[in-house]
């Protein structure tokens, strides 16, 4: 029998249309290979899956402009978890998921890319960010590195630049470099970080510890740090410069004045939930600063100290 006339024949040949733009061809082998087993379950989840995209892209010739366009896109990423996450765990659906996010990322990088060109688009930070990023969804994660890496340097302070090519750098194995930038990430601005756009297994696993200790949503990525360093997964650390600890010992000051406001005040728990795991993470760059200049070591255990009146557990998993 002709290879594409089976059913895994059909499904290899839907995935290549997908990852080569053509996703009316990749329904037309869907729909055949349906024909031969209309109880295959990854053939069901593929149409799905086609099926919801095709859906949402019926509204790109809404946006005349190619950035939104390729933003639409990328928008609506999350939303495809969810979406997953409805239809339950696909037992090893990775093939199809792997072309769906091929298609995706592709579609919207032919927009991204149109607008570089020689101009002063291509020193853009946002748009460099959003061209590593379909880089990295399509799995070229050399070029994906390239864009990142020139986006992180115009944009130091921001989370998810820094996270996005922390992720990119443990995705090409640099791990050194991948476990200081998440630490930096997570840092900066722990709510910026999408852990939906994460695909590297160190951040991911990491992700699913916190999870697995009963935090999700923001409190998830407050918490990754924390855990990051008890877990030895942020080991990559540097020298603050004298400006940074100031403004670190200015920060530590305010989130325990916040907390202390707090405290007590039933309206306020979820702030206090948010601000807790963020203090925690301070003061363990705190005492990373003070062991690193060979500081007195009473300031580590007065540092020390805070985090075990703030939490207990953390303080014996930090001291063992």
């Amino acid at each position: 029998m002709d290879a594409e006339k089976t059913v895994e024949g059909l499904l290899q040949k839907a995935y290549h249309c997908l990852k080569t733009q053509d996703p009316e061809g990749a329904r037309l082998a869907l729909d055949e290979a349906l024909t031969l087993d209309f109880e295959h379950a990854e053939i069901s989840y593929a149409l799905k899956c086609l099926a919801w995209w095709m859906e949402r892209l019926k509204k790109l010739p809404e946006f005349q402009d190619s950035h939104d366009r390729g933003r639409f896109i990328l928008s609506h990423w999350k939303g495809f978890y969810s979406f997953l996450d409805r239809l339950g765990e696909p037992r090893d659906f990775d093939n199809c998921l792997y072309a769906v996010k091929h298609f995706v990322f592709s579609s919207a990088l032919r927009f991204f890319e149109s607008l570089l060109g020689d101009g002063e688009n291509q020193y853009d930070p946002g748009l460099l960010l959003l061209v590593g990023r379909c880089y990295k969804g399509v799995g070229n994660f050399e070029e994906a590195l390239k864009y990142l890496e020139q986006a992180a340097r115009f944009k130091r302070e921001d989370g998810e630049a820094i996270s996005e090519l922390a992720d990119v750098n443990a995705l090409l194995e640099e791990t050194r470099a991948a476990k200081a930038l998440f630490r930096e990430a997570f840092f900066i601005d722990p709510q910026g970080v999408t852990v939906r756009n994460m695909d590297s297994e160190l951040i991911l696993r990491l992700a699913d510890l916190v999870h697995d200790a009963g935090y999700s949503g923001q409190e998830l990525l407050e918490w990754i740090p924390v855990y990051g360093a008890l877990y030895g997964v942020f080991s990559v650390k540097r020298e603050l410069k004298l400006a940074e600890l100031g403004k670190l010992k200015q920060s530590i000051f305010t989130l325990e004045n916040e907390i202390r406001g707090k405290a007590g005040n039933k309206a306020e728990d979820q702030g206090e939930n948010l601000l807790k795991p963020r203090l925690i993470n301070r003061y363990f760059w705190l005492i990373d600063h003070y062991e690193n200049i060979k500081a007195d070591p009473a300031l580590v255990e007065e540092t020390m100290l805070k985090i075990k009146i703030i939490d207990p557990a953390v303080y014996e998993r930090y001291r063992n």
